[in-house]
């Protein structure tokens, strides 16, 4: 306890960068040595600047006692650069901040496939499906998501690792306990994963602050994949930083005339892979991370029917609206579930659309097969349907939104489902 107090006064120490923190540690070998230097022993070090050296110079624990004490009635962890659970990826980069603060359990993200992923903030509803989606499928393919918790591209990627009931990190570039990022998303990431932040409790916002935060988001990851991003997108700086910390860098491509996906378009052409699922992605790792499986939720989203936030639009002033070819995808020549029926020559109709109806459901889980039982008219509630399968309704929710990807029901307002197969 008595050394955490030294680790957050230099933690906490505005105007002295992070590189250089790092390095005072290096040079002088422990925190507390940082700490009692002389100013003549800073000036010896040769790399820090006069408003650096000012601030060593303020040698007050206050600070400190009132940031352990808000952890402590906040109930948020403390995980210092030296500490055992502090991820390995983040502590080899040039520049790890020297503590972070967690809300939730911070997962072993070592021994995770974790994939940053990141985009526009005034995204189509076609990036917005798009993210959520991958965001799902790396979780469901056993990986994990890292978000910014942004609107736009971050927020839909880390509610889509939220409703596969996977694990996520949310990185904040605010205090650990700013009002404004505390929001219901933030919360649920925080119950299966964590938020984490490198500013304390009650530090003060910076446009800077949003900057510095790439560094720990591509850190903690493997890989970052872009969702969407426009021609001049901070996206495409986070993916210029990841190349920089070794990271692997994905994109999702997009219409060529899109606005929207330009930038995305453009990385690909410059030697970003291509994705269309998650599994397109994490098959890359799949011997690195042994518990990474191809799970069926990165299907092409060429394949996937409008979902959950297929009715989200841009802001005013944002990025234009999907095309049409978005709006409405074009059926496939493959369509059991649209009510295609292969033409046969046989007596007994009746039967052959029995038939039918058995060859839809074929692949289902024991799960999918009684929530679909549960629909038993248009527009039925999550709450009959949990009610009617026995399930609960978090899990209903997972599972339809599998079933939603595989295009067997559709969303529909208030939380309500309807069935998209042939019932006869």
């Amino acid at each position: 306890m008595s050394e955490l107090r030294f680790w957050l006064w230099l933690a906490s120490r505005e105007g002295v960068r992070a590189r250089s923190k790092l390095l005072l540690l290096e040079q002088l070998g422990d925190v507390q040595e940082v700490y009692f230097a002389r100013d003549g022993d800073y000036k010896r070090l040769g790399f820090l600047t006069e408003a650096e050296l000012a601030s060593l110079g303020q040698k007050s624990l206050n600070d400190s006692m009132r940031i352990m004490d808000a952890c402590a009635d906040g109930d948020i962890g403390i995980v210092t650069l030296r500490d055992a659970a502090y991820p390995r990826r983040l502590r080899e980069t040039y520049a790890p901040p020297l503590a972070l603060y967690v809300r939730g359990r911070l997962p072993n993200i070592d021994e995770l496939c974790a994939v940053a992923v990141v985009g526009t903030r005034s995204a189509t509803p076609y990036g917005l499906k798009m993210a959520q989606q991958m965001g799902y499928g790396i979780c469901k393919c056993g990986g994990m998501v890292v978000s910014g918790l942004t609107r736009g591209v971050d927020a839909a990627a880390a509610h889509g690792a939220v409703m596969a009931n996977g694990r996520c990190v949310g990185v904040l570039g605010t205090a650990i306990d700013d009002p404004g990022a505390i929001d219901r998303l933030a919360a649920d990431v925080a119950v299966t994963g964590a938020v984490i932040s490198e500013y304390a409790p009650g530090s003060k916002s910076r446009r800077s602050n949003f900057r510095e935060r790439n560094r720990i988001t591509a850190g903690l990851a493997v890989a970052t994949l872009v969702v969407e991003a426009p021609e001049r997108s901070g996206a495409l700086g986070f993916a210029d930083e990841s190349l920089e910390l070794g990271r692997e860098v994905f994109a999702v491509p997009g219409n060529a005339d899109a606005p929207n996906s330009a930038g995305t378009n453009r990385l690909i052409m410059e030697g970003a892979s291509p994705v269309l699922s998650a599994w397109d992605m994490l098959s890359h790792y799949k011997l690195r991370f042994a518990g990474l499986k191809r799970d069926g939720t990165g299907m092409p989203a060429a394949q996937a029917e409008r979902w959950a936030g297929r009715n989200a639009a841009p802001e005013e002033g944002g990025a234009e609206p999907a095309r049409e070819e978005t709006e409405k995808p074009k059926k496939r020549k493959k369509a059991p579930l649209r009510g295609l029926k292969p033409k046969k020559d046989i007596d007994k109709p009746e039967a052959e659309e029995y038939i039918d109806l058995v060859k839809q459901l074929e692949g289902l889980s024991e799960k999918q097969l009684r929530i679909v039982a549960a629909i038993t008219a248009p527009g039925t509630h999550v709450d009959d349907i949990a009610e009617g399968c026995g399930l609960g309704s978090t899990e209903v929710l997972g599972e339809l939104t599998m079933l939603q990807l595989m295009g067997f029901v559709r969303q529909e307002e208030g939380k309500r489902f309807s069935l998209n197969i042939i019932q006869k």
